[in-house]
């Protein structure tokens, strides 16, 4: 599984890194998330889920190949 941040959509909400942690980066300029590393690590499927489903804009792409 692979997820990325669409940097044009993501307004800075923090909800992904509030709901997975592990996976997202923070900017200290605005708030505005990027994924730690594109490539989830096995058992954090559900947090990835977890992010994208809290994301009010939408902007977290998920790849399940």
């Amino acid at each position: 599984m692979r997820i990325h941040v669409d940097g044009q959509r993501c307004q800075g909400h923090t909800m992904c890194a509030m709901n997975a942690p592990d996976l997202f980066d923070l900017s200290d300029d605005d708030g505005r998330a990027t994924a730690k590393t594109p490539d989830v690590p096995a058992g954090s499927e559900g947090e990835a889920h977890m992010a994208i489903d809290g994301c009010p804009e939408n902007a977290i792409i998920i790849d399940e190949a």
